[in-house]
């Protein structure tokens, strides 16, 4: 397809910046096009080098995959690289989560998802082990229908990842569908003020005063002074349906840090 083309209107309905878009087709696309995982060998080391860059470049190989369902499709054909990324994506998996998810396994994952763009990309903290890492993502991807016709659709995931041996591989993903109807007739526990006021206020009996609210780009920060004389901070991040979900809680030490905590306000209506 032509660079003098803006494609980009076409694949997406939003404005946010496309992430996944490293251009590593001819080094490696070309090289493995169409191989069975086992027969891909080492993959450079420079897709490896740093957690960030692992999930930018397992997700520019994503891109443009196309599983598509044989009773569901965009209504135009062959889609992007169909299949073909697919072996050398399930190669940025880490041995140990290779040994629980296999190819078939981890390729029934993207069934009907025919084009994927990152379009969020974080790191949150990971409670009861100071060494892990994990990163919030959000990706959009073109799906196939009954209709033959595509439509849009939104996932958030939360990705880990280990450092085996000098490169650093994805351990796991936990994916999450985004649902555009809930929230409008379901709302307190789709919006960050609310989520505190309820299960922190009215659950946990906590929230003295609450501060007004940061929010910064997509990430919103709910600060509170305890009935305890504590202050408090909630994080939340953004989905692009709206949606706010609770990523992390903290408590000001008196030293003026925070410091990361473990609160479960469902244990305040339990007791």
């Amino acid at each position: 397809m032509s660079d003098k083309i803006d494609i980009e209107r076409y694949f997406r309905p939003s404005k946010l910046p496309v992430l996944n878009n490293r251009n590593i087709k001819m080094e490696i696309f070309d090289n493995y096009y169409g191989d069975e995982t086992s027969e891909i060998p080492t993959l450079p080391a420079y897709l490896f080098k740093t957690p960030e860059e692992t999930i930018i470049n397992y997700y520019s190989v994503l891109r443009e995959a196309a599983n598509s369902d044989e009773e569901k499709s965009a209504g135009c054909g062959t889609i992007g690289e169909a299949k073909a990324p697919y072996p050398i994506a399930y190669h940025f998996l880490s041995s140990k989560y290779q040994e629980k998810l296999s190819f078939k396994e981890y390729l029934k994952i993207f069934e009907n998802i025919l084009h994927i763009n990152l379009i969020k990309f974080q790191e949150v903290p990971v409670y009861g082990d100071p060494d892990a890492m994990r990163y919030f993502v959000e990706f959009e991807t073109i799906e196939g229908s009954e209709k033959g016709v595509a439509y849009f659709a939104y996932y958030y995931a939360f990705v880990d990842i280990v450092k085996e041996g000098t490169q650093y591989k994805i351990s796991n993903i936990d994916l999450y569908p985004e649902n555009y109807l809930c929230a409008p007739y379901h709302g307190w526990n789709y919006i960050a003020e609310e989520v505190v006021d309820i299960k922190y206020g009215e659950w946990c009996s906590l929230v003295k005063m609450r501060i007004p609210t940061q929010h910064v780009g997509f990430t919103k920060n709910i600060y509170f002074r305890g009935t305890d004389g504590n202050y408090y901070m909630i994080q939340f991040y953004q989905l692009t349906n709206g949606m706010d979900i609770e990523i992390a809680q903290y408590r000001r030490r008196r030293n003026g840090k925070w410091e990361l905590i473990e609160l479960d306000p469902r244990e305040c209506i339990e007791k």
